[in-house]
């Protein structure tokens, strides 16, 4: 058999394809109940939830919150949402390393869009995947942890492409690593002009008053816009 005879299927590109379309279709969904979401990606152990924790904390008396949370396995992290009074759906990925436009769309069934006004993903720990995945969000955001290194950035250029804000986490370990900031930023503008680059610390609290700024922004411009 040649080569010419050979049918060649682009199994990756028509599952984004497939994926991107149905996003496309949750922000329309989204869109019609007034409802802001937010899909937070980063590493394991960066930080994910205990930067949700913060924001349930900052924002549970004036916006109603609910978490779709993610992980291939456990419910622990779930847990811990419910635990502060907030509406939470675990996705359990069973091996999948990312989100998708259709697991996101059972969660949104799952936690009612209606009644909120704030949607927080927290995406499978990864670096790689869920870049790809368009899921529907309003806005991306990501995490990097001080002790993860200032190299990241090179290694994994998509997910600071894609992302509207990097949290640099656990900056009360700073002094610890051998973490460059002033070359993560430069890294990290060059793939990425328009990223807000937000140092903080979920530990001390330190920079999460910014956080909280932005994201209550961008609620508020999506609710007028």
């Amino acid at each position: 058999m040649e080569a010419r005879d050979i049918r060649l299927i682009e199994v990756k590109e028509g599952i984004l394809a497939e994926s991107q379309v149905l996003a496309g279709k949750l922000r329309e969904r989204l869109r019609g109940t007034g409802t802001f979401m937010l899909n937070l990606m980063s590493s394991p152990g960066s930080g994910k939830t205990s930067l949700v924790l913060r924001t349930i904390d900052a924002l549970r008396n004036e916006l109603r919150l609910g978490v779709i949370e993610a992980d291939i396995a456990s419910t622990v992290d779930s847990e811990k949402v419910a635990a502060r009074g907030v509406k939470v759906v675990q996705l359990k990925t069973g091996g999948f390393c990312h989100l998708d436009a259709a697991m996101v769309s059972e969660g949104l069934d799952a936690v009612g869009p209606q009644d909120l006004d704030l949607i927080i993903i927290e995406n499978v720990g990864n670096l790689v995947c869920p870049a790809e995945f368009d899921t529907g969000a309003a806005r991306n955001a990501m995490i990097l942890s001080i002790p993860e290194g200032d190299d990241k950035p090179l290694k994994y250029p998509l997910m600071f492409s894609v992302c509207d804000v990097l949290v640099l986490n656990k900056m009360d370990a700073l002094g610890v690593f051998d973490f460059d900031l002033r070359a993560v930023e430069q890294r990290v503008r060059v793939l990425n002009p328009a990223i807000r680059i937000l140092p903080a610390s979920c530990k001390t609290g330190e920079g999460i008053d910014a956080w909280i700024g932005w994201l209550r922004g961008e609620v508020r411009a999506f609710r007028n816009g």
